[in-house]
């Protein structure tokens, strides 16, 4: 096994800018392909999530060109039920967003399509997705296993990939989450196009509201009140000619975190994502004590978009609460590492939803890190009241992460788990640690960030 070394840097210094949102790329690809005309996406990230999103609907018998060189893709869409019948299963790789929400849009189809995924989605649960589209008329078949933990109410069981839809004759519904999602939320949506009638989402906690943001853009029959968003059936989606894909602020996290917790560092971020519903790694880590300047927050096409400048900070403790998760759900990795650099005991509460991402990531961060010298412990409760360090196949209520910060970290040997956030996470906790630190495999970078090393080179003093 080849592992890659990451040694002490001084400082970072400089500046950045970022290829396109991953989550809005991808809904970019499925709104477009739906749509009547032709779609330029601008910004375009060709990271695997993305381009799986692009192999998915050239299946289904969408003409999508690509220009590398200017980093665009078009999108020549058919209307809401131009897609054809593939010739066969469907690979989507591990692209959880091209799953759930092409499931959203295939319920609308009146033809049968299989998805298969890739090792690491196919081990995600589906029923969460899959229910509420049961609910709506759709013959779907998926694997099925007993369950072990209660992540959908009311079941004895949780569905995985392969999954088989039918759809047709959708009927709309009103769904309220159970869990905050905005992957599920817009698989609903989506199959809400082609019901005859009103489908209504009610969100608890509000989620990403990306898709929202778009299908308003297309021109769908979509109102948001409060914390329920009604979309109005078949009503043809107009495409805009033109998208612009703001920086990804997942991908900004990491060199946010890196460059306060090294000294004497200064980065500037350039045309990065400031939608309010993605925001919280901000919040966060001003709440800290970061110096994060934001400038810009110009609503530029149909998501806010501005520079952000870091520079070096000493870092507090700070609890980050149950309710904050959904903004921030994709950056918890990164601030573990911030919070080893904060003075005080750190508490990331509510964070089960960890455990079901490409890894479960509440072990993979907490394992490397405890190997960097870390102060860490998970607590689980249970349905009984009690505490355990696992969940034992016990009925989980909430988890929480504690962190005592304060102490250097100091190099290791780590993992990345195949997981490209436990990746990235690690890149940077080696980056700001005493010694040398190595990772057994960071391909998997390649899933949402593929120039994250070669940028990373160009601040590195």
């Amino acid at each position: 096994m080849r592992f890659f070394p990451v040694k002490r840097a001084s400082c970072v210094k400089g500046e950045i800018l970022l290829l396109g949102d991953k989550s809005i790329a991808c809904r970019s690809i499925i709104i477009s392909a739906i749509s009547c005309g032709k779609t330029t996406v601008e910004n375009f990230p060709p990271n695997k999530d993305c381009l799986y999103a692009i192999k998915t609907f050239k299946n289904l018998g969408i003409k999508i060109t690509q220009n590398q060189k200017v980093k665009t893709i078009t999108v020549f869409g058919n209307g809401l039920c131009g897609l054809k019948k593939p010739k066969g299963p469907i690979f989507v790789g591990d692209s959880g967003t091209t799953l759930r929400l092409t499931l959203g849009v295939l319920a609308g189809q009146n033809f049968a399509v299989t998805l298969t995924a890739g090792k690491s989605l196919s081990g995600r649960h589906m029923l969460r997705v899959t229910a509420p589209l049961r609910m709506m008329g759709v013959e779907i078949s998926a694997r099925r296993t007993p369950k072990t933990k209660n992540l959908t109410p009311n079941t004895k069981f949780e569905e995985y990939p392969p999954i088989t839809i039918r759809g047709g004759n959708l009927k709309p519904i009103t769904y309220r989450m159970p869990v905050a999602s905005a992957q599920v939320k817009s698989a609903i949506l989506l199959a809400g196009l082609y019901a005859k009638g009103k489908t209504c989402v009610i969100e608890r906690v509000k989620s990403r509201d990306h898709t929202e943001r778009m299908l308003r853009l297309f021109r769908a029959g979509i109102k948001v009140n409060d914390n329920a968003i009604i979309i109005k059936g078949k009503k043809e989606l107009v495409s805009p000619g033109r998208i612009f894909i703001p920086g990804d602020i997942s991908s900004a996290g990491f060199f946010m975190v890196l460059g306060t917790i090294l000294p004497n560092s200064r980065i500037l971020i350039k045309d990065i994502n400031l939608n309010p519903s993605r925001i919280g790694i901000i919040k966060v880590l001003k709440r800290m004590g970061s110096d994060i300047q934001v400038s810009g927050n110009s609503a530029v096409g149909f998501e806010p978009r501005g520079d952000i400048i870091i520079k070096s900070s000493k870092l507090k403790s700070t609890i980050i609460k149950k309710k904050e998760i959904p903004s921030l759900i994709d950056e918890l990795p990164i601030l573990m590492v911030a919070a080893c650099f904060a003075k005080g005991e750190s508490v990331f509460e509510g964070v089960g939803e960890l455990r079901i991402k490409e890894t479960d990531r509440i072990i993979s961060m907490s394992e490397n890190l405890k190997k960097m010298g870390a102060d860490i412990r998970v607590l689980s409760a249970t349905s009984r009241g009690g505490s355990a360090k696992n969940c034992g196949g016990k009925t989980v209520r909430s988890e929480k992460i504690i962190i005592q910060g304060g102490r250097s970290l100091i190099g290791a040997t780590v993992k990345s788990f195949g997981d490209h956030r436990t990746a990235m996470s690690m890149v940077v906790a080696g980056l700001a640690a005493e010694g040398k630190t190595r990772i057994d495999n960071i391909t998997c970078i390649n899933k949402s960030f593929p120039n994250f090393l070669s940028l990373l080179k160009t601040i590195i003093h």
